[in-house]
């Protein structure tokens, strides 16, 4: 198929426009980078104490060891009498539930695997015929 007149021209157009847009694109990538070419090379950095407190990292380690010990000096733990203890290969309580928080679809996908591993795990008892049970016999025989 041959092009139409009006896909050159948008084509043509479209060419234009990035060859605009690129030079704003890189102005901008160059300002976010601080790669300013106006901007002055010697930038006098602000007293930085006037600007934040500083504080060492040992201080900031026992300011944090004081909340962990106010918090657990408190002692106000509420008890639960019936823990839920949860396998984590069935995913499924001591009562054979699942979370509360698991849904529907994730635990009928989840059953759906596991009846496909169990599947595969157990190993078929299927009837054998009178020539199978012939050849068993006789493979026996061979061996005494």
């Amino acid at each position: 198929m041959a092009k139409s007149l009006r896909s050159k021209w948008k084509r043509k157009c479209r060419a234009v426009k990035r060859e605009r847009y690129a030079a704003k694109e890189l102005d901008r990538l160059k300002k976010t980078l601080g790669i300013d070419d106006k901007a002055p090379k010697d930038v006098e950095m602000a007293n930085l104490e006037e600007i934040a407190t500083v504080v060492d990292a040992k201080q900031v380690r026992k300011d944090i060891e004081v909340k962990q010990s106010a918090t657990t000096t408190d002692g106000n733990y509420m008890e639960v009498e019936n823990v839920r203890v949860y396998n984590k290969k069935t995913l499924r309580d001591q009562y054979g539930n699942y979370p509360v928080w698991m849904n529907l679809r994730k635990i009928n996908k989840h059953k759906k695997g596991r009846a496909k591993t169990q599947k595969a795990n157990t190993k078929v008892n299927k009837r054998i015929t009178r020539r199978q049970k012939r050849a068993i016999k006789d493979r026996k025989a061979e061996k005494d």
